[in-house]
């Protein structure tokens, strides 16, 4: 049995509410629509100046949704583990999630 428990309109996240019969296992899984977040962060990219230096404190790189944030600081021990957040941000298959180009 699978059933909606939430809907949240601003961040766009479904929260899924499972139950397997055969089992009584129960899950929840939160799902997000991510295309606004996206289309922002290309338009983003697409502005950045190549050749503009890292130097400073801190540079926004990404818009990361909700859903992937928290497995992110779920794998990377509340942040702590920045190793993991750099592999995941330079991962050529999390590029859409990137407003600037360089790496980490």
């Amino acid at each position: 049995m699978k059933r909606i428990l939430d809907y949240d309109p601003v961040t766009k996240v479904t929260q899924w509410y499972h139950y397997d019969d055969i089992t009584g296992n129960i899950s929840l899984e939160n799902v997000q629509d991510v295309t606004d977040i996206v289309e922002h962060n290309k338009r983003i990219f697409n502005q950045a100046d190549e050749r503009k230096t890292w130097k400073g404190d801190t540079h926004k790189v990404a818009s990361i949704p909700n859903v992937i944030y928290h497995q992110l600081a779920k794998a990377s021990n509340n942040f702590k583990d920045q190793a993991v957040i750099k592999r995941w941000l330079n991962d050529p298959d999390n590029k859409v999630f990137r407003t600037r180009p360089g790496r980490v």
